[in-house]
């Protein structure tokens, strides 16, 4: 798109977070030309495919409402029931026990995308700085945009200090095989996979780490889903937030007999134990996620300085709609979704919130036409 033409909306990262936007958008009466989707790979599914792949995933932590569809009904249990012929994905849901294969993930973001119009609106471009203007946003010389919605994804895996470049040492979302010792550094979901598929594969495993992790279900406690318990969240002062935040920062995996077994029986056998250190391992898995903070990110740290923005430890203060205050008026709205939105709903970096981010941003889009 030339820098002199306008569009009604863009969104910055072709990610899920991205494409989940995209098909709210669309669901919502925008046609795939009133959208412009800028990002590096026409595959939303990609990166995350990637890391899926790197640590053996088989289940999503998700459940029957973790899809990129626009609306939370038919969720993936329902989907899975019908193909099926069989129920019990249906009553699973009704208890929260059901979590949809990666295969029945991929292959839902695949048919999505089929019937979206997403190679229509997709630009493979990478954005690197957005400019306030009269009536929107100028994306670098892409063009102008009354709407845009960033969601930039991870800026980058996370290694603990001194083993990045370490011969020793891979991260978990990167592709590896299993030594006959391994160390895993890390107490999170992604560790928990990795003590489980290093003793598959006949491993002795050293868990590194210093505290326990959480058990629950999911990454945050329930609650937080909810309208309510999200509303108790918005009520809170900066102080309080910021300490919540980083309270459901800790390390936690599900519960349940599939992840308690098999270390409970290596354990017995002498292959499996905690410690607080390294301890020489031919081979060390950090399981230790992602970098953090608005400045890992060129373009969010550009656009905070530019702007002044808001800020609070790391993250962009936003609005209760995942807005940015400062740069968002009657007939303009820049949104921010994904890993960088947990100002405006704690579990961004999940499909919920991927969902709550994008409706929120339609909603704009859809008051601004009307005015």
């Amino acid at each position: 798109m030339p820098p002199t033409e306008t569009a009604p909306c863009a969104i910055v990262g072709g990610g899920l977070a991205g494409f989940t936007a995209y098909a709210t958008l669309r669901h919502g009466g925008l046609t795939a030309s009133e959208i412009a989707v800028f990002g590096t790979d026409p595959d939303p599914a990609a990166e995350w495919r990637r890391r899926a792949d790197a640590i053996r995933q088989r289940r999503m932590r998700s459940e029957s409402d973790g899809h990129v569809a626009a609306t939370s009904f038919p969720g993936l249990a329902v989907r899975s029931a019908i193909r099926q012929r069989d129920a019990l994905p249906l009553v699973q849901s009704v208890f929260d026990r059901y979590h949809p294969t990666v295969d029945e993930f991929l292959q839902h973001v695949a048919e999505v995308r089929e019937r979206s119009g997403w190679e229509v609106s997709f630009r493979g471009r990478r954005i690197e700085g957005i400019r306030p203007v009269e009536g929107g946003f100028e994306l670098d010389e892409a063009g102008v945009f009354a709407h845009v919605l960033v969601a930039p994804g991870h800026p980058g895996l996370a290694f603990p200090e001194g083993l990045e470049g370490d011969k020793r040492a891979v991260h978990a979302y990167q592709p590896h095989d299993y030594a006959d010792e391994v160390e895993i550094v890390g107490a999170g979901m992604a560790a928990a996979t990795e003590w489980l598929n290093a003793l598959a594969a006949g491993s002795t495993v050293v868990s590194v780490r210093r505290r326990e992790p959480e058990r629950r279900p999911l990454n945050l406690p329930r609650e937080l889903f909810t309208r309510r318990g999200l509303g108790s969240f918005h009520a809170t002062s900066k102080e309080q937030r910021l300490g919540l935040l980083r309270s459901w920062s800790t390390p936690s995996y599900p519960t349940g007999p599939e992840w308690d077994e098999p270390i409970d029986r290596a354990r017995r056998e002498g292959r499996f134990r905690i410690a607080p250190e390294l301890n020489g391992a031919k081979q060390i898995i950090c399981a230790t996620g992602f970098k953090r903070g608005f400045r890992k990110d060129s373009l969010l740290a550009g656009l905070v300085d530019a702007h002044a923005l808001d800020t609070a430890d790391g993250s962009i203060v936003l609005g209760p709609d995942s807005t940015v205050p400062a740069l968002t008026d009657e007939i303009r709205t820049l949104s921010i979704a994904g890993v960088p939105g947990q100002w405006a709903f704690p579990a961004a970096d999940t499909l919920a919130g991927h969902k709550y981010a994008a409706r929120r941003f339609l909603r704009r889009v859809r008051a601004c036409r009307t005015r």
